[in-house]
Parts: C-alpha cells; sequence; structure tokens
C-alpha cells in the first residue's frame, strides 16, 4: 500500500551531524522530497548533484508583508532566492508575515496589527505572485505559532488563510502547519477543510516535542484519513526532528500517511 499524498521531510531537522546534501540524497533513496530552511549555509552545486526532489524551502531571507520599508526588502530577497529555487528546482518557497531571526523569534515583533498593514499585506503578496508569475515558480505562505513565535503578524491559521484566499492567485498556496495549528488553535481536521482550496503543501510533527507523528497528542493517522476523504492529494512534509533514529521516525511518518 503506498501513501495517497506526495510525502517529503525537511532536511534541516534529520541526521543532524550530517552533511546537508548527505541527508539529501537519503531523502531520496528512502523516496522521500526533500524540505530545506534558507539557502545560503548550503552548496548549491552539491545539492545539485544529489538529483533529489526539492519540495520547499524558505523563499526569503530578509524582509516583511505589512510595511512599505519591508515589503521592498522581501520583494528583493525573494527575487533573488527564487532565481536559487528554480536552479534546485524547488516546487514551493515558503513566506512568513516577518523575517525569522534565532530561533524563530521574529525580528520585528508587532503586537498590534492594524487595518493598514492588512491591505499592505496584501498588496505585497499580489506583487511577489506578479513577480513568481513572470519567474515560473509558486510561493507558499505559512501559519506559525505565538508561543514559538512571539509577535509574529499574520501568524494565525485564521489570517493565513484570509490573506491567500483574498490574493487567490494560483502563484500563492498556504503551507498548512498543522504543529503551529495544533498549538495556536486545534480542530486541525477542519481547518484543513478550511484551507483546502489554496493548500500547497500540509507539513505535520507531533505535539509537544516537534518529533515524527505518534510521538504526542496528534491523531495523524486520522487527519490523513481526513485529508484523503476529503480529496486532498497534494505533499505532505515531516518539519520535524526525530525521537530517536532518523529513519525510524520516517517511518513512522509513512506509516501514519499510507492510508
Amino acid at each position: 500500500m503506498t501513501s495517497p499524498f506526495q510525502l517529503a521531510a525537511c532536511a534541516e531537522m534529520l541526521w543532524r551531524d550530517k552533511p546537508i546534501d548527505w541527508r539529501a540524497s537519503r531523502l531520496k533513496d528512502l523516496g522521500f522530497g526533500v524540505g530545506l530552511w534558507n539557502w545560503p549555509a548550503h552548496d548549491l552545486a552539491k545539492l545539485e548533484k544529489t538529483g533529489a526532489t526539492f519540495t520547499i524551502m524558505n523563499g526569503y531571507l530578509q524582509g516583511r508583508l505589512a510595511d512599505a520599508e519591508g515589503a521592498e526588502i522581501l520583494l528583493k530577497s525573494a527575487r533573488e532566492t527564487a532565481q536559487v529555487g528554480k536552479r534546485l528546482g524547488v516546487h514551493r518557497l515558503n513566506l512568513h508575515g516577518t523575517g525569522l531571526g534565532d530561533g524563530g523569534i521574529p525580528i520585528a515583533q508587532t503586537d498590534v496589527v492594524t487595518g493598514a498593514m492588512w491591505l499592505t499585506a496584501r498588496d505585497t503578496l499580489n506583487r511577489i505572485c506578479d513577480m513568481a508569475e513572470a519567474e515560473g515558480v509558486t510561493f507558499t505562505l505559512e501559519n506559525l505559532n505565538l508561543l514559538d513565535h512571539p509577535g509574529c503578524p499574520f501568524g494565525a491559521t485564521a489570517d493565513v488563510l484570509a490573506l491567500v484566499s483574498s490574493v487567490d492567485r494560483p502563484q500563492l498556496r498556504i503551507n498548512l502547519d498543522l504543529y503551529h495549528t495544533q498549538i495556536g488553535e486545534g480542530d486541525l481536521v477542519r481547518w484543513c477543510e478550511k484551507c483546502l482550496p489554496w493548500i500547497g503543501e500540509v507539513q505535520v510533527a507531533d505535539n509537544p516535542g516537534r518529533c515524527e507523528p505518534g510521538t504526542g497528542e496528534i491523531n495523524y493517522r486520522g487527519v490523513a484519513l481526513a485529508l484523503k476523504k476529503m480529496g486532498y492529494r497534494g505533499p505532505v512534509g515531516l518539519e520535524s526532528f526525530a525521537a530517536g533514529d532518523a529513519e525510524d521516525a520516517l517511518a513512522a511518518f509513512r506509516a501514519a500517511f499510507t492510508v
């Protein structure tokens, strides 16, 4: 029995003592796509040589959605990253409401998101889509929980859905991270249903601990069955640490999403 979904895993979080190209090659050998974070730390030539399928990576290095200066920085950074994405054949380039620093803490934290900021964010995402259409790439906007990422604007699942659905262009999809949704809102299956028309990727990790399915409180097999029933057949990415052996973690992930 094979999974109805396109399974991938974040190379940054597994085999952390190994070079990134080794991790990409191993994921390819095990039949998984490969997710990456920021590209400057990596040898792109070595990653190209692996022949791996790169499913997602961060689509910018700096910038912000909701103010004019931050939007210009974001557009410049995203345009540069789009070239790297095309070089590696990355399927989706990921965005957040603002640039993240060490430990995922927003560089510019925001306590109150105003109506003007919402309008600017929507305009910025439309500009991203214009660039993406010209470059032939696709971006995603990811939800983030505020416990781990305090002060991140547009981090809530509802906020990401509101922005992506209001833009409603094929160059922008939702990266629905269910680990973050579980911490921020819960009610995972219904959030999957609400976001379904705009989902570009579903990402998973169990909670607490951010390790593979089966190590925490989330019934990921139930989520997988619900996704299949609602007709989702797209990418599901494991963005988690391994509780023990990395290959055991990948096997648990595959088992949970083989339904």
